[in-house]
């Protein structure tokens, strides 16, 4: 499948770009330091902690807000991966050669969007490396830390999804970083807009990327949740492959 050629070339790009490296450098400093803090805050309190009986344990003091907190910064940073990825060719005119080249638009988002996440996938199996290597002094509640790498990578690949598309509307990769993020941002914080009871407010609080993060983050596995972003990411990356088709046939 060209897809998968296309996924590799691009993977290859992003490997070879220093800003996808400074980008690798600062999420894993970032989330590492984060970590760390969390880690010092557990051994001051944990002395308290084992004179009380039924409080949360390690995963759920550290691993679970480490992952939170990594879904926060990739929320910052994604954009600034995925401005390039359609944006940059119509900016260099070098589209037209892949449409004249065997493959189809759907391949084209496909290998575009799978050679992004290859490189969203090294980073987090980096940030996993954190919480496991609390293996060397205790325990982990791995039904959880699961969850949470379940619900990071899902969360990603939403992120990844959206960004592709919002380089497809744009040949400005700095216009397409600014409003990726501001997509991300209104998704991300879409339940405060409505606190009560309402459908409006029901309807809001369901479209929340944040909402659907929280429960696999406590462990709590839902089809519902798994199914929401699934299909979020497949939207997106529909809409990259009609609107990358209206580009074509426009020229």
């Amino acid at each position: 499948m060209m897809a998968f050629t296309l996924a590799a070339r691009e993977l290859r790009t992003l490997f070879l770009s220093p800003l996808a490296w400074a980008i690798l450098a600062v999420v894993e400093i970032l989330v590492g330091y984060l970590f760390l803090a969390q880690v010092d805050m557990f051994l001051q309190i944990q002395p308290r902690l084992a004179a009380m009986e039924g409080v949360p344990g390690v995963t759920e003091l550290i691993v679970a807000p480490t992952f939170a907190n990594a879904g926060m910064i990739l929320l910052l940073v994604i954009p600034m991966l995925t401005m390039r990825l359609v944006s940059e060719e119509r900016r260099a005119q070098t589209l037209p050669l892949l449409f004249s080249a065997p493959v189809s638009m759907t391949e084209i988002i496909l290998g575009k969007y799978f050679g992004v996440m290859g490189f969203l996938l090294v980073m987090l199996g980096i940030i996993t490396l954190m919480p496991l290597s609390l293996l060397a002094g205790g325990s982990l509640d791995f039904g959880m830390v699961f969850g949470g790498l379940l619900g990071l990578t899902l969360l990603v690949s939403t992120f990844a999804a959206a960004g592709l598309y919002i380089s497809t509307l744009t040949a400005q990769p700095g216009v397409a970083a600014v409003s990726t993020f501001g997509l991300l941002l209104m998704l991300w914080m879409l339940d405060w807009a409505g606190g009560g009871a309402s459908q409006t407010s029901e309807a809001f609080h369901y479209f929340s990327l944040l909402r659907h993060y929280e429960p696999l983050l406590a462990g709590a596995f839902k089809s519902s949740d798994v199914i929401f972003y699934l299909l979020t990411t497949t939207i997106f990356l529909v809409l990259s492959v009609r609107r990358l088709d209206g580009y074509r046939l426009q020229h």
